[in-house]
């Protein structure tokens, strides 16, 4: 076997299993959907299903995320469901997040609705039997339930200024 292809499955053998990397010069038209993690910095329209998706500062997403981790660097128009989301401060996010947990960093773009859940990823999921799940009173994204209320952002942050 030639040393080429020995340095390739030295390097295949060194990535974690199930990671995917969807590269600067690609863009997918269509649903990706993966078993581990997915590193996106190219360009996709359509939905993404993972365990973890990383949006690079040069990826672009137009569709909704499943994922049980998701970090947005890059650019994202649609809704996000998981149940850890980090907004970096360089990415720009267009649509409504359904978590547990998020995280927004100084000067990260978000015009969209937050709510809060304990299972986001079930929201809006069609049954096995073909119904579609329904959402707790606790999951209501349309805010119908007035003890609990929702919250909209419409704002970028500064930058931090050093005296």
């Amino acid at each position: 076997m030639s040393d080429t292809f020995r340095d390739a499955d030295a390097s295949q053998a060194s990535r974690k299993l199930g990671d995917s990397t969807i590269g600067e010069d690609l863009k997918i038209t269509g649903n990706v959907t993966s078993k581990g993690e997915i590193h996106l910095d190219g360009e996709v329209n359509g939905d993404v299903s993972c365990v973890a998706l990383v949006l690079g500062e040069s990826g672009k997403l137009e569709g909704n995320v499943i994922a049980e981790d998701v970090v947005i660097r890059g650019r994202l128009i649609g809704s996000i469901r998981a149940l850890r989301v980090t907004l970096q401060a360089m990415c720009h996010v267009e649509g409504d997040v359904y978590h547990q947990s998020i995280a927004l960093e100084q000067g990260a773009f978000f015009e969209g609705r937050s709510s809060r859940t304990e299972d986001p990823m079930q929201i809006g999921r069609v049954l096995s039997n073909g119904a579609a799940a329904k959402p707790s009173a606790e999951d209501d994204p349309d805010g119908q339930h007035k003890d609990k209320p929702t919250h909209r952002f419409n704002r970028t942050l500064p930058e931090s200024r050093s005296a």
